[in-house]
């Protein structure tokens, strides 16, 4: 599935401020960079990181308005749905890159969940069973709904409102997997069909030796994601984090599929 991106962001920095920027498409294995550019008005000078994932961030100094303008367009490999059956590993088998989303996060405190978490979810099955558990009590116990919620709710705080948005759904997916021994990360996407459109938040798992893309709002189909970046939980798939307030004047996100048999004729071959 062939894709097109565009994020155009607009805030006001009322004096000079450090800022991370995590807007572009990663360059990872699922996904191809057909075509991207990046343009900041004005001009800033931007230092990019990159990790083993492909996920990149850029850090640079802002102040008065600035207008982001990201533009891409993606060619989407056949992404792998959650399989029907999967083995959720021991930790002696985990490697060590997925150990670490076992762990609590500031978002996620899944050490606070493991009584609930085992009791509800216990190990009837095998990992996906439990996984697909997870993501149907989610749903039929948490209304996705915005305004109740800020960016500093936690996992503890959206199973007692049973309310929240896309990063709510997945941190209180990712503090169950966790609970119940299966490493879970956030992820940050660009998401096909989502309404209002908006960045977006689902989760990986790791089962079967690989990470597994779902959406525990089950807004977006996973085969129209984007994915930005991964982390433990929300501090680290920002889109934006700053070292002082800034005030944001706009934001727009568009993500349309693109029909390809309209990109020109084809060579045939055999």
């Amino acid at each position: 599935m062939r894709l097109e991106i565009e994020a155009s962001l607009v805030y006001e920095f009322a004096s000079s401020t450090q800022v991370l920027i995590s807007i572009q498409a990663s360059q990872s294995r699922d996904q191809d960079i057909v075509s991207e550019s990046l343009v900041f008005d004005p001009d800033a000078a931007l230092t990019l990181d990159k990790n083993l994932e492909g996920d990149r961030r850029l850090r640079c100094v802002l102040s008065g308005p600035a207008r982001i303008t990201y533009r891409a367009t993606i060619e989407n490999r056949m992404r792998p749905l959650l399989p029907a059956q999967g083995r959720q590993h021991s930790w002696e088998e985990l490697p060590h890159f997925a150990f670490p989303f076992l762990l609590p996060s500031r978002f996620c405190p899944s050490d606070r969940f493991m009584r609930f978490a085992q009791r509800e979810f216990p190990q009837q099955g095998d990992g996906v069973a439990r996984v697909l558990a997870v993501l149907d009590w989610i749903h039929r116990h948490i209304d996705y709904l915005h305004g109740v919620s800020d960016a500093e709710t936690t996992a503890l705080e959206t199973f007692v409102d049973r309310a929240g948005v896309c990063r709510d759904f997945t941190h209180l997916a990712i503090t169950f997997c966790r609970a119940i021994g299966v490493p879970a990360r956030a992820v940050s996407a660009y998401a096909l069909d989502l309404q209002p459109p908006d960045f977006h938040a689902v989760l990986e798992v790791y089962l079967e030796n690989a990470w597994w893309l779902v959406d525990p709002t089950r807004l977006a189909p996973v085969g129209g994601l984007v994915r930005i970046g991964s982390g433990r939980d929300a501090s680290d798939i920002a889109f934006m984090t700053t070292d002082k307030p800034c005030r944001m004047i706009e934001q727009n996100i568009v993500v349309r599929a693109v029909d390809q048999a309209a990109d020109g004729p084809q060579s045939a071959q055999n």
